[in-house]
């Protein structure tokens, strides 16, 4: 209990539907769901994110763009409906921070959402949230590679598809060093402190130079 008299809980559930109607509506009212989710009809408030999660994820989709969305035909978004399901897909959906879907995906656009495993994900993993909780969900899409991103401690973890689930995938080297090297896009990525604040490094792979630390 709190000094106030208020409980504070970890989480809520809240059994009354047209409580539930009541607090969706509002959330929408206020553009406060763009990041909510449907889990099998469980609705899912993820963590707030913050500016230095907004900004990380502005950042890294701008740079996907510009190195092969323009004209390599990649599709970038900060952000879209994934979902198992053409129809009735609001009943299981997921929101990843950074999807790409490459031309020739399995990944099929619906308008709303894409039904079945864009090529490529980024989620940035703020303290509480349940991004290790999508993980079977996003194996049984087909997703081609996942890549987890630590909001504060900027630790990585790269997890690639091996037919059956999503398995993570151990640094290589690259340039001389120990990266995690993408095999669906042309980057490779790996953890780095600049004075001391944890940062992600990012390299091109193919013909192209190219090195940002964001």
């Amino acid at each position: 209990m709190a000094s106030n008299g208020v409980a504070v809980a970890r989480g809520a559930r809240i059994f009354d539907q047209d409580a539930v109607n009541d607090f969706i509506r509002s959330r929408q009212e206020r553009g406060l769901d763009a990041r909510d989710e449907v889990w099998e009809g469980v609705y899912v408030v993820p963590p707030l994110a913050n500016n230095p999660h907004q900004s990380l994820v502005g950042r890294l989709c701008a740079l996907f763009f510009q190195v092969f969305g323009l004209d390599g035909g990649a599709q970038v978004f900060p952000g879209a409906n994934v979902s198992d399901r053409r129809k009735n897909w609001e009943h299981n959906y997921r929101c990843p921070d950074v999807v790409v879907v490459l031309p020739g995906g399995r990944a099929v656009d619906c308008g709303t959402h894409w039904m079945g495993g864009p090529d490529f994900l980024i989620e940035v993993q703020s303290p509480g949230d349940e991004t290790d909780d999508k993980l079977p969900f996003y194996a049984s899409l087909h997703i081609r590679e996942l890549l987890v991103i630590g909001r504060e401690t900027r630790e990585l973890t790269l997890y690639r598809h091996d037919g059956t689930s999503l398995v993570a995938v151990g640094p290589s080297p690259y340039q001389g060093k120990k990266w995690l090297v993408s095999e669906v896009i042309p980057f490779a990525f790996r953890r780095r402190a600049a004075r001391g604040t944890p940062m992600t490094e990012l390299s091109r792979t193919d013909d192209t130079p190219g090195n940002w630390v964001i």
